[in-house]
């Protein structure tokens, strides 16, 4: 496993920790709609994953473990005893692992449009997908990928949002982007969410078709402590495109689960 780097991170707000981590060909602004609802309560400190935005670029081959010791390495330069861990898809992954293999150091998971107990057809959708990003590239796939994300009806209204969303895609190191792609589409947490103990509220969108509400269930039953919301008429970026929803029930998980002790809700 590579070495954990210090990737760069915002730190606003004072209260119990929650580490932000975002999913593939993001960024820490992935953030921004949902910060503003939790920063009354919490101190909130968002990552850039290695190898985006401002983060170093370590040499390639990465790994879920790699990535998750990223976490801890920021955990440990903010100076926080425990906090939650919130991700999105891949993040959604990191935030399981993490919670592995630092158990003494989570408070909570929350994990937002993310997948395991995929079917052999939902992995090899999946892996199809990251085989023709690589053989097209990235710009040609940004339609598909678009289309995977968003409503249509939100990109009608929004064309700022989804052209923004483009931007940054392509601003991604295509190198990097296959890498943690590759990881996201390989990562199976079946044979070990049931050894995480820390409460989880686990969230997707109705229509997410990578991140559908069965896998998300598989999800939520088989951790200890977990809970589940769909939002209905969403796909998979559900923090660009309702962020307001998003927020509401993470702000209430969070509330519920501040000191440590408290059980998970059904």
């Amino acid at each position: 496993m590579s070495a954990a780097v210090d990737c760069h991170y915002g730190d606003d707000g004072e209260g119990p920790c929650v580490i932000f981590v975002h999913g593939i060909g993001s960024s820490l602004n992935a953030w921004d709609g949902i910060i503003p609802t939790l920063l009354p309560s919490f101190r909130c400190v968002r990552m850039d994953l290695r190898g985006h935005a401002r983060s170093p670029r370590p040499p390639l081959p990465y790994s879920l473990e790699a990535l998750a010791s990223d976490v801890e390495r920021v955990r440990e330069r903010v100076g926080a005893e425990r906090t939650f861990v919130v991700g999105h898809s891949l993040g959604g992954m990191i935030g399981p692992a993490y919670a592995r293999r630092y158990p003494e150091r989570v408070l909570g998971l929350g994990l937002l449009s993310t997948a395991a107990g995929r079917t052999p057809e939902d992995s090899a959708k999946v892996t199809s997908v990251v085989a023709a990003t690589r053989a097209k590239g990235v710009a040609a796939m940004m339609d598909a990928f678009i289309e995977r994300w968003f409503t249509a009806e939100f990109g009608t209204a929004h064309p700022e949002v989804i052209e923004a969303r483009k931007a940054a895609l392509l601003a991604n190191d295509p190198e990097v982007f296959l890498e943690v792609f590759r990881i996201y589409a390989e990562t199976e947490m079946a044979p070990w969410l049931n050894e995480i103990e820390a409460p989880a509220l686990v969230l997707t969108g109705a229509h997410d078709g990578g991140c559908p509400p069965r896998l998300n269930a598989f999800i939520a039953d088989e951790l200890q402590r977990a809970e589940l919301v769909i939002l209905k008429g969403l796909k998979h970026s559900i923090l660009l495109e309702a962020p307001d929803r998003v927020a509401a029930p993470l702000l209430a998980f969070l509330d519920r689960h501040a000191d440590g002790k408290s059980e998970a809700g059904a």
